[in-house]
């Protein structure tokens, strides 16, 4: 047992310092630690679905889904050090991510706003098409296919049964920061998500950008080998999280057991998690 457990603890670690990056210890006490008002407590269903290991299935699926739109695709592949500093990335969204959940509403309008600020230097050309990062459609359609993944990742493989209601006081409670951020129009309600992912399929097709990117993110993943097993489990997940038509624009296939594979991915985060 006490093998088991340094083996898990090890997982733990190696887990967090990915995700959380060096800082990983005084940004979780800043984050949890720190007095003050916060937005949401553990009973909101943004505390409980934000704090699930489904977020890593979800937000794999979420990626995915943005890469979908020309111009958002665009402004990663001419502007994010996603190939360079893949890690790096992941690590500034899970910060901004955990801050705006759990942290002070201090911490999180600050955080808020520094992303604005980046978003002011985010702009350029795509077939002659021009764009900012800051554009609200963007910035709506980023929120939107990110809150569904988050969503439906939950629905799928949450360890907390959440019912109809409660998902829609989950999207409801992501508009908040989502509005701060620059998002005009933020749904709702799950019905509304589904309504506004309708109204941007016009839009949608995977570009050159968007099948490298998922080139990088699901076969060519920078991960040790040892790693990549577990992580083809999350993978199935993901793709069981699209919808149907943006697997077909992805070139993805669901396979029987998509959705199994991706609970045992997912239990097995929990797990390693926990420890």
């Amino acid at each position: 047992m006490d093998a088991v457990f340094a083996l898990r603890r090890q997982l733990s670690l190696k887990l967090r310092d990915g995700v959380a990056g060096p800082d990983a210890e005084r940004a979780r006490a800043r984050i949890w630690d720190s007095p003050g008002p916060r937005w949401f407590d553990e009973n909101d269903p943004l505390w409980i679905v934000h704090a699930d290991a489904s977020m890593f299935v979800g937000g794999l699926a979420s990626l995915l889904l943005q890469s979908l739109h020309p111009l958002a695709m665009a402004g990663v592949a001419q502007h994010s050090g996603y190939r360079s500093d893949p890690w790096g990335r992941l690590q500034r969204t899970s910060h901004y991510i955990a801050t705006t959940s759990f942290g002070t509403i201090e911490h999180a309008e600050a955080m808020i706003a520094a992303v604005r600020r980046i978003h002011e230097t985010v702009t350029g050309t795509f077939e002659a098409t021009p764009y900012r990062a800051g554009d609200p459609d963007l910035l709506r359609w980023v929120h939107v296919a990110e809150t569904f993944c988050f969503a439906r990742a939950h629905q799928l493989y949450g360890h907390v049964h959440l019912d109809a209601a409660q998902y829609d006081t989950y999207v409801d409670q992501a508009r908040h920061s989502a509005q701060l951020l620059g998002v005009t129009r933020a749904p709702t309600t799950m019905g509304a998500i589904l309504e506004q992912l309708t109204t941007y399929r016009p839009a949608l097709h995977a570009t050159r950008d968007c099948l490298d990117a998922q080139h990088f993110l699901l076969r060519d993943p920078p991960l040790p080998r040892g790693a990549r097993p577990g992580y083809s489990l999350l993978v199935r997940g993901a793709v069981a999280v699209l919808p149907s038509w943006a697997r077909s624009e992805l070139q993805l296939h669901s396979r029987p057991g998509d959705e199994r594979l991706g609970r045992v991915g997912t239990a097995a985060i929990r797990w390693v998690m926990a420890a």
